[in-house]
């Protein structure tokens, strides 16, 4: 998952450039300098090339790239004196959906995500992703303190799904979620949502119902997984590359359709190669969003975050 079939081209040059940085001296009368910078213009031109005309199954490749920066980083980059806030207090804590209060440029935020963790440990600890209803459950219970204490909410999404498991679904999956919608649609401080890598259907919308919702540049936000579209319309997972443009997951398709506020762009190359700068990108995008929601009065904020989702599909 490291290497995208696509980028070989890139990879390969990239591995040459290094090579010569580590010779010594000319050979052959070469200028090692002078051919570094030709092969690296090179590789620039391949690198933006390549990523200006990605099919929708190529974007899905980029989103789940497991370099590309997670909850953690971004709370590490633009949350000050982060403070977790752990379990339901009801069931028990899950990993998977972290939430906490912190300081977003010097203000008082409540931050909710989903973490898919960067190795083998961490992924099975956080479950990929994949929250339970007890996750969900945290989550109301944080958007009801951030609504007490009046502080916004930063939510950042990623997340193939909600766990489809069967104690996730004895524990009432389904009905957590949407009372995760509710408590998004009723808090009356302004919601901020970011889809930083996947937006997987209920498992995302159930923390991304806000007042702004924005999606990274090669982000995917759906219904369903092109590989789960693909079994159950082609009875085959061969078919999931025709399932990913059929589904129109891309930021490009749903900014297009009017389900996202904006794009935030991505330096050439993906979230994947520029993680700080990515970061960086979305803390200007979040800090515009609370400068332009700061003004709005409880009901404001309330009848927009409603009137924005009811009307969806119908200007389609």
């Amino acid at each position: 998952m490291n290497q995208l079939d696509f980028e070989k081209p890139v990879l390969e040059l990239e591995g040459k450039i290094a090579e010569l940085r580590h010779m010594n001296s000319d050979e052959d009368g070469m200028n090692i300098a002078e051919e570094v910078e030709r092969m690296t213009a090179k590789a620039d031109r391949l690198l933006q090339s390549t990523y200006s005309k990605l099919t929708p199954a190529q974007k899905v490749q980029v989103a789940r790239h497991q370099n590309r920066p997670h909850f953690k980083d971004y709370i590490v980059e633009l949350i000050e004196d982060f403070t977790p806030l752990a379990g339901d207090r009801n069931f028990a804590e899950d990993h998977a959906l972290i939430g906490g209060l912190g300081r977003f440029n010097g203000q008082s935020v409540m931050v909710i995500g989903q973490e898919k963790g960067n190795d083998t440990e961490s992924r099975i600890k956080h479950n990929f992703g994949m929250t339970r209803p007890e996750g969900y459950r945290k989550a109301q219970r944080l958007l009801a303190m951030a609504d007490q204490f009046q502080i916004p909410v930063i939510t950042l999404v990623d997340t193939a799904g909600a766990y489809p498991g069967r104690g996730a679904e004895e524990r009432g999956q389904s009905e957590a979620i949407a009372k995760s919608i509710e408590s998004c649609l009723r808090t009356h401080v302004p919601i901020i949502s970011v889809v930083i890598g996947e937006g997987g259907s209920g498992g995302a919308i159930a923390i991304a119902t806000a007042n702004k919702v924005f999606m990274l540049e090669h982000s995917i936000y759906s219904v369903i997984s092109p590989e789960g579209c693909a079994s159950i319309l082609w009875r085959s997972g061969e078919h999931a590359q025709d399932a990913a443009a059929a589904l129109k997951l891309t930021a490009q398709d749903l900014k297009s359709f009017n389900l996202i506020d904006d794009i935030i762009d991505e330096p050439i190359g993906g979230a994947h190669r520029y993680r700080t700068e990515t970061i960086h990108n979305v803390g200007i995008k979040i800090q515009a969003a609370l400068d332009e929601l700061s003004d709005w009065d409880k009901d404001k904020i309330v009848k927009d975050r409603r009137e924005k989702f009811l009307k969806f599909g119908r200007d389609i």
